[in-house]
């Protein structure tokens, strides 16, 4: 047996296209384009590259891109006015400040400062309440692209037991509430469980998001189970790989997440889609603005 492939590359093309067309007729009936500010701090090699791609998709939908660049000693003081400003600006819909941040600057209070009704990335905690209670709003980019992808399986998620390995803020937790809300049985791993070989092998669905290196064997995969790969690390020869040992997961696994070309395009496109979102909830005056 080998693994059918779940082409986020594929489905992230198509799902742009849709966010193109509905930022179109948007346009058509007279509203303004949405418009994303991405904030960068410091010269961090892989955030530039994030930032460059995600402002040239956003372009490329019609999306007004606004680019605020820092050096890496910004005091946080300046970041927070510049937050203030830009929920106060009536053209921007969305806001993304790239992480990591410079130690100096706390996340948390960033993350806290953008409105909810701008909060794109779905990481403030009124957006990640909301989805604790089955109500999303804006969502967490990364799962929700990692749901799209396993609806794209054509599989039933209702009853099967999914095992998120890995519990960050950006990843873990918000993805073990997607698939309670699909109604999966959700098990979270994390650097304290016990046995984690024989609690994956239970997994249905197993998605890795632990930041190392081909860190899930392929004997640890359930025969049949469908393995989202979130990870992403360069390798000392250059070439990137996913927290799975891909080639010997795709011989136990019914579909599996390629990296790249798997997850990370699918980021992006929701990314986009949340913008489009945002501009819709603040056209209808949507959530609070920002807590004190």
């Amino acid at each position: 047996m080998s693994a059918n492939i779940l082409d986020g590359k594929a489905l992230a093309a198509t799902v742009t296209d849709e966010v193109r067309a509905a930022v179109a007729a948007r346009v058509a009936r007279g509203r303004p384009a949405p418009g994303l500010a991405v904030v960068l701090v410091g010269e961090n090699a892989a955030s530039q590259v994030y930032v460059r791609n995600k402002r040239k998709t956003t372009e490329g939908v019609g999306m007004r891109s606004f680019a605020h660049d820092f050096p890496a000693d910004v005091p946080e003081a300046e970041l927070l006015a510049l937050i203030d400003r830009l929920n106060a600006d009536p053209t921007v819909s969305g806001i993304l400040v790239q992480l990591p941040l410079p130690a100096h600057i706390d996340p948390e209070r960033v993350t806290e400062r953008i409105d909810p009704r701008k909060d794109v990335d779905g990481f403030h905690p009124y957006n990640v309440g909301r989805l604790v209670l089955k109500r999303p709003t804006l969502r967490p980019c990364t799962p929700y692209g990692c749901m799209k992808l396993l609806e794209a399986t054509g599989e039933p998620l209702a009853g099967k037991h999914a095992v998120v390995i890995g519990q960050s803020n950006i990843v873990g937790r918000p993805m073990a509430l997607e698939l309670l809300m699909a109604r999966c049985t959700v098990t979270v791993c994390h650097s304290a469980t016990r046995d984690l070989p024989g609690i994956v092998r239970q997994g249905d669905v197993v998605v890795a998001g632990v930041g190392k290196a081909k860190f899930v064997p392929g004997d640890w995969v359930k025969q049949g189970a469908i393995v989202i790969d979130v990870g992403i690390n360069r390798m000392p020869d250059g070439k990137l790989c996913g927290d799975v040992d891909f080639d010997g997961a795709k011989e136990r696994a019914s579909w599996i997440t390629p990296v790249p070309g798997g997850v990370g395009p699918m980021t992006i496109a929701m990314l986009l889609s949340n913008t489009l979102r945002a501009a819709e909830l603040q056209d209808a005056g949507g959530s609070p603005g920002p807590l004190p």
